[in-house]
């Protein structure tokens, strides 16, 4: 991670750690002894997440709603890494209490009695969207949309988030998140990532509740970044471009195909650099193909084809990298006429302002 020190006051006021560098590869041997939950985690990003965090010595939890593959992999990762701190617990996200059982049992399991990092990881594609194609337009009644996308995606990543601002806090022998922190004298975490998609950053056409589904992912991570400082708790993004998963089926793979697709050992590499690395705080990043690219004078990257000397081999960029130090035009504007239409009310306006408020207040209570 990058060494430089945060400097926009905003920045520092969340305790927003600095952009890190791409190429600081993560020592893995810090999440040791870290007591890591995660949800879908049975398959996919999961259990690449499981088979490299127990090889390091990690206490992992595993929750899925695949009973059958979670079992195997606990039982050959324990036997190809000789951890024995690894546990399957069923879970299904989109059910509250299945997910507070899930996480009192994670307490149970582990050694010290607390949790350092969620990874909120469950997720499906869903099947084919009939959302803006609607069928059966010959019965009487509109059908009820299948919104399972939504309950698995969105949801249960909200029962997730909130379970982890539940625990994390009270993680025995951990201290506030700081960017600022030494990672040899930093022995407990307080740590969530939230595994949203490129879905989230731009339009993926024929998938609207999926893309819906990781564009509020998104949003809970940008809002929960600029806030999550008041409870010590650090929050991390991963955003996958199209990974190969269980998650790309047939269809999409024929779409793609000529293209590239990404592979999940470089999303468990990004992944790895939050876990591994308390000083990472309020981060995102995309992980798409490996490409050899080379960025100019003015910042722009571009693709290099051949053996290019000058070209770097990079799978991890950064996404959201200044947003509490810069906004677009409309919202700069919106912003700045709103903070002049204060000053120029002064402190005569917020006191009426002030009395208006609590004579509303007063006025709903007594109806």
């Amino acid at each position: 991670m990058s060494q430089e020190a945060v400097q926009h006051p905003l920045g520092d006021l969340v305790r927003q750690s600095s952009p890190f560098d791409i190429n600081y590869a993560p020592d893995d041997s810090w999440v040791k002894d870290k007591v890591i939950v995660i949800t879908g985690g049975a398959s996919g990003f999961g259990a690449g997440f499981v088979k490299r965090w127990a090889a390091a010595g990690a206490v992992v939890i595993a929750a899925d709603i695949n009973v059958e593959k979670g079992d195997q992999l606990i039982r050959d990762v324990r036997k190809d890494t000789g951890n024995p701190s690894l546990h399957f617990l069923h879970c299904d996200v989109t059910d509250w209490l299945s997910q507070v059982n899930m996480f009192r049992e994670a307490v149970r399991l582990s050694p010290h009695g607390g949790i350092d990092t969620v990874v909120a990881n469950a997720g499906i594609a869903g099947g084919k969207q009939q959302f803006v194609e609607p069928i059966d337009l010959d019965l009487a009644d509109p059908p009820r949309p299948d919104l399972s996308v939504i309950d698995v995606n969105l949801t249960g990543v909200l029962y997730t988030a909130y379970l982890a601002f539940w625990y994390l806090p009270r993680n025995p022998g951990s201290s506030p998140a700081n960017p600022r922190c030494v990672p040899s004298d930093t022995h407990r975490d307080r740590h969530l990532i939230l595994v949203s998609s490129v879905a989230g950053l731009m339009p993926i056409p024929g998938a609207p509740l999926y893309g819906a589904s990781k564009h509020a992912v998104v949003g809970l991570y940008r809002t929960l970044r600029s806030m999550a400082f008041m409870h010590g708790v650090r929050v991390n993004m991963l955003c996958p471009y199209f990974i190969d998963t269980p998650l790309v089926k047939l269809d999409l793979r024929l779409v793609l195909a000529g293209g590239t697709m990404g592979k999940v050992e470089d999303v468990v590499d990004a992944g790895t650099r939050f876990a591994a690395d308390p000083r990472v705080v309020g981060r995102a990043v995309s992980v798409g193909p490996k490409l050899k690219v080379r960025q100019d004078a003015d910042g722009e990257w571009s693709l290099v084809e051949g053996a290019g000397q000058d070209a770097e081999e990079r799978a991890i960029w950064e996404v959201y990298l200044h947003d509490f130090e810069n906004s677009d035009v409309f919202q700069r504007r919106m912003v700045a006429i709103m903070n002049r239409a204060t000053e120029i009310k002064g402190w005569s306006g917020w006191a009426r302002d002030t009395v208006v408020a609590i004579t509303y207040g007063l006025r709903s209570l007594w109806r």
